[in-house]
């Protein structure tokens, strides 16, 4: 292996110094039976040309939204992004963006962090935001740690209705400080408010929501919001940002903390990542807020300027004192959801809003005449629930073969909704497309 760069005499020094004779000690944990005991069969090296055809024959290997029509959503979004986001993502100032660790010098990174920030006040009508998060999952879980360090309570009720993934990471954080988890069951794809009241009491920390919630249900955060403050819990909303280009923003609803997932706001699907998490809050919230602010000031010669503010990581303060030790603040994908709203503005954002809305329901009304399809009742956005007559899995093999990519099969988290699919529809989406969806369905029943 030419490409290490030790020499045998530094190899056998590090050996010497750990105790061990050769390197296979160190794997020594590892079942005899499962390791591979011969010299791996590499071939020699190819060329450059070569190399490079031989990469991109394996990348033809996968199939995405540009080869597909794509109907899967549940957390991850093909909607359309402005050519400009990556040309401006490839500027050198932004391409290696991550968190400046001598802030005042970087004030161009400090300004788009700060617009970034005042993107997400505006459209969840916060007091505050902070310089964005991993995902939407870990914003989710971070708030929960928030509310209960805001209220000193160790219970949090979470909605049946909220992302299974993100209820999953919502419980990994909550384990290690104690915290009881309860989960308010759902009822045609929404909270069950009744069930929801019920649970909350003196002891709860927050109520968390989905608006839309996983289902595509439109919650209604007012009533939630009252039944939360009622026994002094806040209300946690994790929110999809195009929806609130149309949705009454959850601050107006009375919502205490909101967290989302930001990859529809310019970020391309990307086999999964990375994304983008977003968290606002209220003012008198903010000094518990994880991660980091950029705040705006004016310098000694009285010109504006950008500093961090309130650093509440571990690595700023005393760790008894810190609220989270988030490290990256996903800074690139910030600046793209910047990019993104500040390209389309905020007539483009309703606009993209009202396309999903109307193109889903156009979807839905089509698909409700088939025979044997039953589609769930109440308003939604952008995805929706269909009851199928035959297995979810079967139907999006078979989609496949017309290359479209089908829904989310809800049975692998809800075993009640086993023979229900989950189907997204954005503005990407043409008449076209969703009548070959439709017809193909119909054939299938």
């Amino acid at each position: 292996m030419r490409f290490i760069p030790h020499t045998d005499a530094e190899r056998q020094q590090m050996l010497e110094f750990i105790g061990i004779e050769h390197t296979d000690q160190l794997f020594q944990d590892i079942p005899p039976d499962i390791r591979l005991n011969r010299e791996l069969r590499v071939a020699g090296g190819l060329t450059e040309r070569d190399l490079a055809r031989h990469l991109a024959s394996l990348a033809k290997q996968n199939t995405g939204v540009e080869e597909s029509i794509c109907f899967l959503g549940a957390g991850a979004y093909d909607h359309y992004v402005p050519s400009a986001v990556k040309h401006i993502l490839g500027r050198a100032e932004f391409y290696t963006a991550y968190t400046p660790y001598q802030p005042e010098i970087s004030q161009g990174v400090l300004q788009s962090i700060y617009e970034y920030q005042s993107i997400i006040r505006l459209l969840t009508d916060m007091d505050a935001a902070n310089a964005s998060m991993y995902d939407g999952a870990s914003a989710l879980a971070e708030a929960a740690l928030m509310a209960c360090a805001a209220t000193k309570r160790h219970r949090v009720v979470i909605s049946s209705a909220v992302h299974p993934e993100y209820r999953d990471v919502v419980k990994t954080y909550l384990y290690g400080p104690g915290i009881n988890l309860v989960e308010a069951p759902y009822l045609g794809g929404v909270t069950s408010l009744e069930d929801a009241v019920a649970l909350l009491d003196k002891n709860t920390a927050a109520l968390l929501v989905q608006y839309p919630t996983f289902f595509g249900g439109i919650e209604d955060l007012t009533k939630l919001a009252e039944a939360a403050h009622a026994v002094g819990a806040l209300l946690v909303v994790c929110a999809d940002p195009i929806a609130l280009g149309l949705l009454k923003a959850p601050g107006q609803c009375g919502a205490d903390i909101v967290v989302g997932e930001g990859q529809s706001l310019g970020l391309p699907l990307s086999y999964g990542g990375p994304y983008l998490g977003f968290l606002a809050c209220k003012e008198k919230y903010l000094r518990k807020m994880p991660g980091r602010i950029v705040g705006q000031t004016v310098d000694v010669d009285g010109k504006r300027a950008f500093v961090l503010t309130l650093q509440a990581r571990e690595q700023h303060i005393r760790r008894d004192k810190a609220t989270s030790n988030i490290c990256s603040n996903q800074a690139l994908c910030a600046l793209a959801a910047t990019v993104y709203v500040s390209l389309i503005g905020r007539q483009g954002l309703t606009t993209v809003a009202e396309l999903c809305l109307q193109k889903a329901a156009y979807a839905k009304n089509l698909l409700a005449k088939l025979p044997g399809y039953e589609v769930w009742s109440g308003p939604t956005f952008k995805e929706f629930v269909i009851k199928t007559p035959i297995a979810p899995e079967k139907i999006n093999q078979e989609l496949l073969k017309y290359n479209i990519m089908g829904g989310f099969d809800l049975g692998r988290y809800y075993p009640e909704l086993a023979g229900h699919i989950l189907l997204c529809v954005t503005e990407k989406r043409s008449r076209r497309e969703i009548d070959l969806l439709v017809d193909r369905l119909g054939a299938l029943s």
